[in-house]
């Protein structure tokens, strides 16, 4: 009887699993797909430069310098 209990569980339990895996793997894909047909907006130069800027990779005449050069090509 003990062995019964067993087998039913057992039948019963892996088609069980097998859907609720079945769920989270489509709802896992379509989360994860979901952030790939954003439009992800282009940076210019000059946002660029501001952004080093503002990390402090270049100084303030650095910055005016390129900052003038961009805008003489623009």
């Amino acid at each position: 009887m003990l062995f019964g209990i067993l087998w039913m569980l057992l039948i019963l339990g892996i088609p069980i699993l097998a859907i609720f895996a079945l769920l989270k793997y489509l709802l896992d894909k379509s989360a994860s797909n979901a952030g790939k047909n954003e439009i992800v907006p282009r940076q210019t130069p000059l946002d660029i430069l501001k952004e080093a800027y503002a990390r402090g990779d270049i100084d303030r005449e650095e910055f005016l310098q390129k900052r003038d050069d961009l805008q003489e090509e623009a």
